[in-house]
Formats: structure tokens, C-alpha cells, sequence
């Protein structure tokens, strides 16, 4: 097979290119460390472009490779990833990542060891030369002369661990070999370095956290790190790094950082697009920047829009921005563990025409949430940027809030000036479907706007799948025995459990899900309603939050002014302010089964007040398309 590898290969690695993908030779391979565990092991290799050769090293996270056979002597492989690191008195490349192209095949060319007269003349003794086959090469005594050169040229080398200098306080003439390490790229960051440096913005900070393993307690934080080439890097510390470090270090501030150990990223807890994390010691250095620097950025986002988030696999972590356009009250929850955090809902929608439930936790509740509460009062729309939101798809899509999570009100970004204009042009008038809670997509019938008649009279709800309508029609009767049901608090990952708990003793529930008891329980709407529009009336479910934004009252409230205060007249007004209300209601319909009988049951997904503009215009559309017909 004629094969062509990459010409000159070699001297451009060596010579500091990183960026081209070549085509080149394994003329050697051998096990230098034998450590019992497989992942410390190292491999090294005589690489070649057919005209020159150079020793490498294999990343350990590539020895599969080898162990599989798909690497060997003579293997034609392309460089993906490599780096060309001074180790003593000469350099090796590197091999981070690469792909076998040709498993088996004749040595090619005739290479010589690239730089080998400006190399010190090292002795070998005989039992080191590497004998090697030349597997059908005319010249077998040559192939195997040069091949044993360069392999006594390529000793197995240990590389000493890193000592750190000594830090001297006063600020004089700096020692030869201890001068500041170099500014890097995030994006050049490897282990297979020496000393670095970075300089970055922190762009998240997470909570301090506290565990228990094996070795005992520790504690744990970690930052997000932003430079200016929009590289991005978790840093985390631990234990004694902690005290150190975590009041010093500031959202927005920039830093640089040295001296600190790279390890494989945990992408089930890090979403940042980067294979790798910093890890700080009692060695590392973190200081602070007292000069802005411009050029980097505050944040760096990668939207995707609503409609996209339907296809997103849950526990995705995304960026993603909207319209707020509700903001329900921070209520309590009592998590599994036993503690009490906040929860937040809000409704953000943009230009893709979906909206999304965004789910604050924590502080997130009291800081940004409030802020959010009181312009939504003041009857603005503010625009809210989510930095690493997670998604969960628990009957149907919302977007939750984690520690790592940044949120931007208002930013000044270019996607916040576009929504911004989309909306008071046109969005805030127009009608966008919820992708959260059971508003799924469900077909051609999702958004179609039906009478209250039609329901009987089309008979839907009956066919295999629900149907998803809209009506605007008014809530004429609420029942009052049994509005609301008491529900379990505890959470069940992102989400609160929220099934039917029952009273045990005189202070205490109990949920049979969770298999727990607690002293209090949460109150959520389970209206009985009906409502009625020109063409007829009929009876509707509503839960939680269709339930609040009919009656404009936490369902809590309501249950203590009946049973425990037993307030009729307060409770009465209230329930007679939530009569005679007109919204825009979307409606799930679908048949159930019943003891013995189907019946079709209509749940409210979303109660809207009436936008009286925008049913103008859709009724003046309605009558043009009638007129035209």
C-alpha cells in the first residue's frame, strides 16, 4: 500500500506548530513505566514523517490504544492533539490524541533523528539497543542500525515531581530560574506542562460545600474561569485550599493563577467546554488583577433558543434567554434532607414562539427573583440571561437553576437588544405556546382556538391522544368544599413531590411515596370550576399553578382563612373577586376512565388574563379570513 505521510512533519512540531493534523509513522513503541495500575503507566514512541524521526510520549489516557493492539510498531496514525514540551536538555512531543489510520504497515522512507547533531553524544550500552523487524524492507541491517540509534537516543525518562520555588516576600531581583511563568491561554492548559500561568475572569462562584467519604469530612468550592480568547475552566479547592481562598475570590474580578494541577473535568457536574479542570494546592497562586481588563469578556453565553429546549435530554445544561413574562411568589420547600430552601417560579418566552418555565432555587429567589418581582409589579417585562441553567423534563420542559448558575437582568448583549425589540413590536401581543407542565407538543390541534360548544359538539379528548385547544371564556362558578389537597413538600430531585399526604397524630404528615414524615406539610390548588364563553358551559380541573393564577391567591392562605381561622366573610370576598374573570385559558382534553365509565376531563394548563389589544387583533383577523372566504 502506498502511503504518503505528512512531509516535514516533525520539524514543524517541533518547531512549535500545534494547529496541523499530520500524517505520521510509529517506528518504535515500549512500556517505560510498569506502575500496577494501568491509567499510571506510560508508553513511549519514535514518530516519523519518513524523513525524520522524534521521540514521543503517549498521553496515558490513549493507552487502550496500545493494550488493543491498535497502536503498534510501524501503525500509521494522525495527530489530532500534541504539544512539543523542553524536557532537560532537549524536547518530546507529546501525543494527546490522535486516530489510527493504518494498523499494519512497512516502515516507510528512510528517517534519520531529527536534530540528532546538536544532541549530546550519550553511550549505550549494547543490551539497549531496540532491534526491530523492517517487515519486508530491502535494507533489513540498515532499518535496524538506524532504528537502535534512535532508541538509544530515547532513554526512558522520568520526569522528577515539580517542586515549587521559594516565595520571597520582599520584592528584589528575581532569582535566575524563578522568573513569573507565562501567560497562557485557557485553551493551551494540559497536563503535561511545567509551570503555567493564566489570567481569566471568574464568571461563577459555587456554594461551600461539605461531605463525608471514606477519608473523612472535607469541604469544597469551585469557581468558572473566562479569558480573553474565550476559554473557559473550572477551578475547584478543597480543605485547607478553601479557607485560603474562597472569600477572596469575587464574581467578575480577574485573577491570575499558577501553580495549580490539571485533572480530567467531571462532565456530569461540569458543563464547561473544557476536558479539563484546575485543581488548587497549598503551592498555588491566586492574584488578584487591580487594573479592568477590557478584553475580557463579563460572560460568555451560547444561547439556544425556546422551541430547541423540546429536544434538549433532561439534565442538559444550557444557556438560554426570554421575556420574563410572570413571576409567582418564593414560597418554602423542605428538601429530603431535612432543610428549608426557596422556590421561585417564572414564565419567560422568546421570538422562537414557545415559552418555558425558569425555576429559581436558593438565593437565587431572594436576590434576582425579587428584583424580577418587583419590575413585573411595576408592569415592565425585564429581559433575564440564564448562564448554565439545567433542564428538566418532568411533564414537560423547565429550566432550573443550579450553583453554578449566573443570571443577567436587563445585560447588554446584542440577543437582549433583538428580544427586546421583537417583543415591544410585536411579542408582547403575540401568543406563545408553553413547552412546561404537560403543554408538550402534541400535534396540528396544539393552539387552536375553539368555542366552549366545540368540545362536546367535535367530541374531542376522544381519540388516542389529548387534545391542546384554546378559549377565552369566563370562570361562573368555583366549588368551595374541596379547593385545595395537602401535599407532600420534600423534593424528588428538581422537583417537588407534591402527592397527597395524610395527617399522622395531631403535628405530623406523611407521604407513602417518600416514606417520610415531616411537622409541615404545602397546600396546592385542586379547583373544581366552571367556565362559560358564549356557546356554553363546562366544567374544568385546575391545579397548582392554574389554580393561583385563577384565584390570585396562594392556595396555603386560603385553606388557613377557611379551616383554621374560619374567616367566611374574608373567604367569601375572595372567592367572589375570582368570579366573572376573563382569560384566555389553554386547555389539555382528554377521556379517562372513571370506576367503570370514560369520561373526558378538561384540565387548565394556563389562565391568561385577557389581553383586550390582542384579542382585538384576532378577532379583525378572524372576520378579514371570514370576509375573504
Amino acid at each position: 500500500m502506498s502511503v504518503n505521510l505528512t512531509a516535514n512533519a516533525i520539524p514543524s512540531i517541533i518547531g512549535g506548530d500545534v494547529n496541523s493534523k499530520p500524517l505520521v509513522q510509529v517506528l518504535d513503541l515500549s512500556l517505560i513505566s510498569s506502575s500496577s495500575n494501568s491509567q499510571q503507566q506510560r508508553y513511549r514512541m519514535l514518530l516519523s514523517d519518513a524523513v525524520s524521526s522524534h521521540q514521543a510520549m503517549l498521553a496515558t489516557q490513549l493507552n487502550d490504544r496500545v493494550r488493543t493492539n491498535r497502536v503498534k510498531k510501524g501503525s500509521v496514525v494522525q495527530l489530532l492533539e500534541y504539544i512539543c514540551s523542553p524536557l532537560q536538555n532537549r524536547k518530546i512531543i507529546v501525543v494527546l490524541n490522535m486516530e489510527t489510520i493504518i494498523p499494519d504497515c512497512e516502515i516507510i522512507g528512510n528517517p534519520k533523528p531529527f536534530g540528532e547533531s546538536n544532541l549530546p553524544t550519550q553511550k549505550t550500552s549494547p543490551d539497549k539497543v531496540v532491534q526491530t523487524s523492517s517487515r519486508g524492507h530491502n535494507n533489513n541491517q540498515q532499518q535496524t542500525s538506524q532504528t537502535g540509534h534512535a532508541a538509544q537516543s530515547f532513554r526512558p525518562i522520568v520526569q522528577p515531581a515539580y517542586q515549587p520555588p521559594p516565595v520571597y516576600k520582599n520584592r528584589g531581583a528575581i532569582v535566575k530560574n524563578e522568573a513569573p511563568a507565562r501567560i497562557i491561554p485557557i485553551a493551551a492548559l494540559n497536563p503535561y506542562q511545567g509551570r503555567w500561568a493564566i489570567k481569566a475572569r471568574v464568571t461563577a462562584k459555587g456554594d461551600l460545600r461539605r461531605y463525608n467519604n471514606v477519608r473523612g469530612d472535607g469541604k469544597v468550592f469551585s469557581f468558572d474561569l473566562l479569558d480573553s480568547d474565550g476559554g473557559e475552566i473550572r477551578v475547584t479547592c478543597f480543605n485547607a485550599v478553601v479557607d485560603r481562598f474562597y472569600n477572596a475570590i469575587q464574581v467578575g474580578k480577574v485573577y491570575t493563577i499558577s501553580k495549580g494541577s490539571l485533572k480530567p473535568a467531571q462532565k456530569n457536574f461540569n458543563h464547561l467546554k473544557n476536558d479539563w479542570e484546575i485543581v488548587l494546592d497549598s503551592n498555588s497562586n491566586v492574584e488578584l488583577c487591580p487594573d479592568e481588563d477590557d478584553s475580557i469578556p463579563k460572560q460568555q453565553f451560547s444561547f439556544r433558543p425556546i422551541i430547541d429546549l423540546e429536544n434538549v435530554d433532561n439534565n442538559a445544561i444550557l444557556d438560554v434567554i426570554g421575556v420574563v413574562i410572570s413571576v409567582n411568589p418564593s414560597v418554602p420547600i423542605l428538601r429530603k434532607n431535612g432543610m428549608e430552601t426557596q422556590r421561585r417560579i417564572l414564565n419567560i418566552k422568546d421570538s422562537s414562539g414557545r415559552s418555558v418555565e425558569l425555576t429559581l432555587w436558593g438565593e437565587f429567589c431572594n436576590r434576582e427573583g425579587q428584583k424580577l418581582q418587583e419590575m413585573a409589579d411595576a408592569g415592565s417585562f425585564p429581559i433575564v440571561a440564564v448562564k448554565a441553567g439545567k433542564v428538566n423534563d418532568f411533564s414537560g420542559k423547565s429550566i432550573g437553576t443550579i450553583s453554578t448558575t449566573q443570571l443577567s437582568i436587563n445585560p447588554d448583549l446584542p440577543e437582549a437588544h433583538t428580544l427586546r425589540e421583537w417583543f415591544d413590536r410585536v411579542g408582547k401581543d403575540s401568543v406563545s405556546r408553553s413547552i412546561s407542565k404537560d403543554v408538550l407538543p402534541g400535534g396540528p390541534k396544539n393552539e387552536i382556538r375553539k368555542t366552549v360548544s366545540q368540545i362536546k359538539d367535535e367530541g374531542l379528548g376522544r381519540s388516542d391522544k389529548p387534545d391542546w385547544i384554546t378559549v377565552r371564556a369566563t370562570v361562573s362558578f368555583i366549588k368551595t368544599d374541596t379547593f385545595c389537597y395537602t401535599a407532600c413538600p420534600l423534593m424528588v430531585g428538581d422537583r417537588q413531590c407534591s402527592k397527597k399526604v395524610t395527617r399522622v397524630g395531631d403535628a405530623r404528615w406523611q407521604c407513602d411515596r417518600c416514606n417520610q414524615e415531616f411537622e409541615e406539610c404545602d397546600y396546592r390548588y385542586l379547583l373544581q370550576a366552571q367556565i362559560v364563553d358564549h356557546t356554553g358551559i363546562t366544567w374544568v380541573t385546575a391545579f397548582q399553578e392554574a389554580g393561583e393564577e385563577i384565584m390570585e391567591y396562594p392556595a396555603k392562605e386560603l385553606y388557613l382563612l377557611k379551616y383554621e381561622e374560619q374567616d367566611d366573610d374574608k373567604f367569601g370576598k375572595i372567592i367572589k373577586s375570582s368570579l366573572f374573570n376573563h382569560f384566555v385559558f389553554r386547555l389539555k382534553i382528554k377521556e379517562e376512565l372513571y370506576g367503570d365509565e370514560q369520561r373526558v376531563k378538561v384540565t387548565v394548563v394556563k389562565a391568561d388574563k385577557v389581553n383586550y389589544s390582542s384579542e382585538s387583533r384576532y378577532m379583525l383577523e378572524s372576520i378579514s379570513k371570514f370576509c375573504r372566504q
